[in-house]
């Protein structure tokens, strides 16, 4: 089984595992070591339909198919792309089986462009929290000097 034949489970049930081994399966605790990902995190993008493991018993097991999934998710979060985005972009590639993110140019661009604006808007917070931290600064380097010199007075 090819990874797209694996990347095609969500719903209910994993359609892909059905033939495998549990051998080919993993937890979701090895899931998270795996991927760096909390079990939360897991959880969450399951809960959204992104990831679908079957269970044995209590246990979510996730195939190979489930933890492509999640490093195209991951990737797909990375890049600054929705859920809802990164979900049809999962689907395209199950579509047009491939094992990376189905980006159009189009959808590049404006990410890049939505990037960058972001970007700016960074730099611009970044620079205000500078200068109102150097005004902090300046000001309470300023007070002893004004209670030293006023105290010398008295």
């Amino acid at each position: 089984m090819n990874t797209m034949d694996r990347l095609q489970t969500h719903g209910d049930t994993t359609e892909a595992s059905a033939g495998s081994d549990l051998a080919d399966t993993i937890t979701i605790g090895e899931l998270a070591r795996e991927t760096g990902v909390t079990l939360r995190a897991i959880r969450f993008y399951q809960s959204k339909g992104l990831l679908a493991p079957h269970r044995s018993g209590s246990a979510r097991m996730f195939s190979q198919g489930d933890r492509a999934r999640l490093v195209l998710i991951l990737q797909g979060k990375r890049l600054g792309f929705t859920l809802t985005e990164i979900r049809e972009m999962l689907a395209a590639c199950v579509r047009g089986s491939s094992n990376a993110l189905s980006i159009t140019r189009q959808k590049c661009i404006e990410q890049i462009t939505l990037l960058e604006r972001q970007r700016r808007d960074i730099d611009g917070a970044i620079a205000e929290l500078r200068r109102i931290y150097t005004e902090m600064f300046e000001a309470s380097d300023a007070s002893p000097r004004v209670r030293s010199s006023a105290s010398r007075k008295a």
